[in-house]
């Protein structure tokens, strides 16, 4: 299973959005500063997920997350402010 996911800074409240197959481990990449992006704005929680039977449905996922129509999209499903 793969995963598309959102996390937030505990630190000032901003997003970040990612794939990965094991989100535990990503996670803690994230958290113990592994990550150049989210390494300032740490610590960070996971706070949206959705599951992919396939890496490539997670990846277009995460690239439609992060273009102005999954941004809009995010906002009005009530997943990000």
């Amino acid at each position: 299973m793969y995963y598309t996911y959102v996390l937030r800074s505990l630190k000032d409240g901003s997003y970040y959005y990612g794939s990965a197959e094991d989100t535990g481990v990503r996670l803690r990449q994230h958290n113990r500063g592994k990550v150049r992006y989210t390494k300032g704005h740490r610590p960070y929680e996971l706070h949206y997920l959705e599951g992919f039977s396939t890496k490539s449905e997670a990846l277009k996922r995460e690239k439609f997350f992060k273009s102005i129509a999954g941004y809009r999209w995010l906002r009005e499903q009530g997943i990000i402010h």
